[in-house]
């Protein structure tokens, strides 16, 4: 059932990456945006028969994904969903990119937390959950380095990648959603990740020994 799961949801994520790409309002700025799907998509699936994810994660995983997307082919100042929300709530700016600052923190905790778990590198629960945190903030931060790094190298090309839209606090208020995304998830999702974590054990025992062939 996961391995269809999976391939179900692999298969999903790479038809809207393909159709994302067909006309995306900027080229440049959707590879930006959708690289770390590209990235992605080859490590699990090379890393699937060793080390097989929960099926929450592999949906959350492809949740993000589809995010990212749509933030890249629209731009993150642009998306449709973001504008309707903007005037439902009276934003003064289009909050997406916001959405995806909170999935970027969410979505990398829990990631975290199985590894870390089911490798047993950490036992303790609240040292897991501390260190969850923290790498969801470490790839916050990286991501905010890239975003430098890339307005550096592009200067005004760089505009739509940043999605700004004039918020002289924008990298703070984006590590800011990533540290909410992380805390959501680890309180509320805990209970239900340890009994997919679980689920996956029984199903597969191997799945938990990423190291024994």
């Amino acid at each position: 059932m996961n391995a269809a799961l999976a391939g179900g949801l692999g298969l999903l994520v790479v038809a809207a990456l393909a159709l994302s790409g067909i006309a995306p309002f900027d080229r440049g700025t959707w590879l930006l945006e959708v690289a770390p799907v590209i990235i992605v998509l080859p490590i699990l699936a090379l890393t699937y028969r060793r080390f097989p994810l929960s099926d929450l994660l592999y949906v959350l995983i492809a949740l993000h994904a589809l995010v990212l997307i749509v933030g890249g082919t629209y731009t993150y100042a642009r998306v449709p969903l973001g504008s309707w929300m903007q005037d439902w709530f009276h934003l003064a700016r289009n909050p997406y990119d916001r959405v995806g600052h909170f999935m970027q923190g969410f979505v990398p905790a829990l990631a975290a937390r199985e590894i870390l778990l089911r490798g047993g590198y950490v036992r303790g629960r609240r040292m897991a959950a501390f260190l969850c945190v923290c790498v969801a903030m470490a790839v916050s931060a990286c991501y905010e380095l890239v975003e430098w790094a890339t307005e550096l190298a592009l200067g005004q090309g760089a505009t739509d990648f940043l999605g700004t839209q004039g918020d002289p606090w924008d990298t703070q208020s984006d590590m800011f959603m990533a540290l909410v995304g992380s805390v959501v998830a680890l309180a509320g999702f805990t209970r239900l990740h340890d009994a997919r974590m679980a689920a996956l054990e029984y199903d597969s025992p191997r799945a938990l020994d990423p190291v024994k062939e």
